[in-house]
């Protein structure tokens, strides 16, 4: 979602990063014999392979968020296998440069694609995608977690 498309306008959005955590969801996909992770383009983690995710939105079930999240961030619909549970992500960044920390309690789910050979189409947050396979040792740890629940 490009800072234009959010729900909630930028001087909000400041006080919330701030003073709150985020609930988000997390989109473990499962592909081509491993799973996909995208290269990130924004804080936090810039520049580190993760998986696909997002913030959950007020009213949204977090299953809905997912689909979302799928759609806008690759072009394409997925299939829910099994939720990963719920963890706490600290950055000691953001992408607000006045606040230097951002807190997340993220769901996440094991998904796969809803069609055989799907065309992914990346979005801005992402500069590549790719699929990985074990072992999972080179990611950062928040990744690591989930690529070894599998």
């Amino acid at each position: 979602m490009s800072e234009s498309e959010k729900p909630i306008p930028e001087e909000q959005w400041e006080t919330i990063v701030a003073n709150v955590p985020l609930v988000s969801v997390d989109l473990v996909i499962e592909h081509d014999g491993g799973v996909l992770l995208g290269k990130r383009e924004n804080e936090p983690a810039k520049g580190e392979w993760f998986v696909p995710g997002g913030t959950v939105l007020k009213n949204e079930p977090r299953t809905d968020a997912v689909h979302r999240v799928a759609e806008a961030e690759l072009g394409q619909g997925v299939v829910i296998d099994e939720c990963l549970g719920t963890s706490e992500h600290f950055y000691d960044t953001a992408e607000i440069d006045s606040i230097d920390s951002k807190h997340y309690l993220a769901t996440g789910y094991r998904c796969h694609f809803e069609r055989d050979n799907p065309e992914i189409v990346g979005d801005e947050q992402h500069s590549a995608l790719r699929v990985v396979c074990s072992p999972f040792d080179d990611f950062h740890p928040y990744v690591k977690r989930y690529l070894d629940a599998l």
